[in-house]
Formats: structure tokens, C-alpha cells, sequence
């Protein structure tokens, strides 16, 4: 009894030695970005500036790394994986993703969770993928070692990116956001910013802000309320430079009346966070559809048919400034066959002074 206990007690000090060292490194090589940081406009650059009276297409969407199309569920979310089974799984989430850009015609894209060197999608860099000129990577997600679920995720180097074909993007900003988690959780943990694009405007010494985002989605609420004030406090003082800003993103917030069109019968799984109009400045709007979700549930694979367990959100859209007048916002319903969200797509037009 004694040996069996001894060796128990050599065992379990194995184990608390083994994950005090994890622990360690974790915070050693824990990413720390900078509250700002000036970013790397790659591809081939735009040709033109953005015209005066131009209707202008953008787009958001949240690809899931490529990594939660129809097939897939999430541990987050009340499934069980964490990626897909195979890199040819990624590869045909891409190219359906990549040709769906391809057939939306948009002057710009502001994706969320492109992965550009992940385990979970097999070291693929997605940007290649997804790239329609030029664009700019914010990383949000860099750990070398998330040790979760089991079998664990790996190294994870994910963030936000926007691309454009013709546009130019003269200076791209990295904006640190609050991250509400504390020490061990942070160093392995999401580390959210805003992605600052700045396009000329043909004429104008003022230009057009694309802000892409991705806020808070597994906290207590506290977070995503102080990541969105954050937002609001820098596209505001775009704006007050003179600026027009477009911020599009997973806001992983219900916008005003999604949850009256899809009520949260799976709060048990996960309950995302509720934004309100009252909450822009005067003048400043929300663009969103409710005839179609942006989101799904990822607590299985996806089955329309099944409503008991399907749950839907209206969780993806913009907000535009006072001097941007929207012409027509549209989500396109794609089945989620590629992702566990729906594109979001709007066509805006610049006011003019």
C-alpha cells in the first residue's frame, strides 16, 4: 500500500511539475502587442482612390478559420471538436469561401479568423486564399501551444484581415482592446484589436476608415461591453478628424430585434451579449439584416431541419458614421455550408460636404 501510494504521489508531482513548466513558458512567450502599432499593407497595391460619388459594396464575414463549415461543431459551443479532420477539409472550406468573394463583387472585404499559420488548419496560410489585391493582417489570436480541448488546438496564428482589389489602402493601424481575462487564461487567450484601414478619396484630404473587428466572445459580458466602448471612442474620433468610417465585424453581440426574430433557446450553450441603439453617438447608425441569420449555433453539425437544436443569431454587421449614407445592407444566406456565419454585405455611398 505504501508503494502504491508513494507512487502516486510521484505521479501527481509529475504532473503538477509538468503543468507549473507549461504555465511558465505560456507566460514567457505570451504575445503582448503594443496599444498601437502601424501594420504591413501587402499584395499587390491599389490603383485608385475612392471616388466622391462612388456606391461602394463592402463586406464582412467571419470565414471560421476555414475550419467550421456545415460538417463541423465546436467544444465552445456544446460540440466536440476543435478542427477540421483533415487539410483537404480546409482547402474545400476555402475555395467555396474564395469563390463566394470572387462572385460578390465587393470593392472591399473585412474577414474575420483567417488563420496564416495554425495547427487546427494544418499550417495553411488562408490569406493566399483570400487575398483580392492587397490587404492587411491584425493578428488577435498568437499562441504557439493552446492547451485545450484534448487532444489540445496547438499553435494558433489567427487575426483579421482586409483585402482589396483596385482600392488603395494608404496606412493600416493595429488597435490593442481590452481583454478581459487574467493571468494564466490570457496566455493562451485571444488578444482582440481593431484593424484601421485608411483609403484616400479622390479630391478630398479626408479619408474613407474600413475598421474591421472582432470582439469578445467567451467572457462574462464585462468585456465585450468595454471592447465596444473602446470601438466607440475610436471610430468617433475618426469621425471627428473628418473622416467617413465604416466598422464591420462579429460584434458577437444580437443586434436591436435579433433576438425577438431568433430566440436563444440553447442559453445553456452560449449566450452572446445585446447591443442597443441608444449606445451611438447622434447621427451614427447600425447596418444589419434580420431576414437572414449571420450565425449559427455550433453546438453539432449543421441541420436545418432539425429546429429543436438549431439556434440562430443575427450577431455580424456595421455601424457607419453621419457622412455615409446607406444605400442597402444584405445577409447572404449560404446555408453556412463553408462557415458557421453568413456574409454580411452593404452598399454605402460617402456624403458629400
Amino acid at each position: 500500500m505504501k508503494k502504491l501510494l508513494k507512487g502516486l504521489g510521484i505521479v501527481l508531482l509529475v504532473l503538477v511539475l509538468a503543468l507549473a513548466g507549461l504555465v511558465g513558458w505560456l507566460t514567457v512567450t505570451e504575445y503582448r502587442p503594443a496599444d498601437y502599432e502601424t501594420l504591413e499593407i501587402s499584395g499587390t497595391p491599389g490603383s485608385r482612390a475612392v471616388a466622391p460619388e462612388e456606391e461602394l459594396s463592402i463586406l464582412s464575414w467571419n470565414i471560421g478559420y476555414a475550419g467550421l463549415g456545415a460538417e463541423e461543431d465546436f467544444f465552445m459551443d456544446g460540440g466536440t471538436h476543435a478542427r477540421p479532420d483533415s487539410r483537404e477539409q480546409v482547402l474545400k472550406y476555402l475555395d467555396g469561401i474564395s469563390s463566394t468573394l470572387d462572385k460578390l463583387d465587393c470593392q472591399a472585404a473585412m474577414l474575420q479568423e483567417v488563420d496564416i499559420d495554425s495547427r487546427r488548419t494544418y499550417r495553411v496560410d488562408e490569406r493566399d486564399y483570400l487575398s483580392m489585391g492587397s490587404g492587411v493582417h491584425a493578428l488577435n489570436y498568437a499562441c504557439d501551444f493552446v492547451p485545450i480541448p484534448l487532444p489540445p488546438i496547438g499553435r494558433v496564428y489567427s487575426g483579421i484581415y482586409t483585402t482589396t482589389e483596385e482600392l488603395v489602402i494608404s496606412d493600416a493601424q493595429r488597435v490593442a482592446l481590452p481583454c478581459p481575462f487574467s493571468w494564466p487564461v490570457s496566455t493562451a487567450n485571444l488578444k482582440r484589436c481593431l484593424l484601421l484601414s485608411y483609403l484616400p478619396i479622390e479630391g478630398n484630404d479626408k479619408e474613407l476608415v474600413l475598421v474591421n473587428l472582432h470582439l469578445e466572445a467567451y467572457d462574462d459580458g464585462e468585456g465585450k461591453i468595454a471592447q465596444t466602448n473602446m470601438l466607440k471612442s475610436v471610430i468617433e474620433a475618426e469621425y471627428e478628424k473628418g473622416n467617413y468610417v465604416i466598422a464591420g465585424g462579429d460584434f458577437n453581440q444580437i443586434f436591436p430585434g435579433g433576438l425577438e426574430a431568433y430566440p436563444n433557446t440553447h442559453p445553456e450553450n452560449w449566450i452572446p451579449g445585446l447591443l442597443e441603439n441608444d449606445i451611438l453617438a447622434e447621427g451614427w447608425s447600425f447596418a444589419y439584416d434580420l431576414s437572414t441569420p449571420s450565425c449559427r449555433l455550433l453546438n453539432q453539425p449543421y441541420d436545418p431541419e432539425d429546429t429543436e437544436n438549431t439556434q440562430y443569431y443575427v450577431i455580424d454587421g456595421f455601424i457607419i458614421s453621419p457622412n455615409v449614407e446607406l444605400l442597402e445592407v444584405e445577409t447572404i444566406d449560404l446555408g453556412f455550408e463553408n462557415s458557421d456565419h453568413n456574409p454580411v454585405q452593404i452598399s454605402v455611398m460617402l456624403k458629400q460636404p
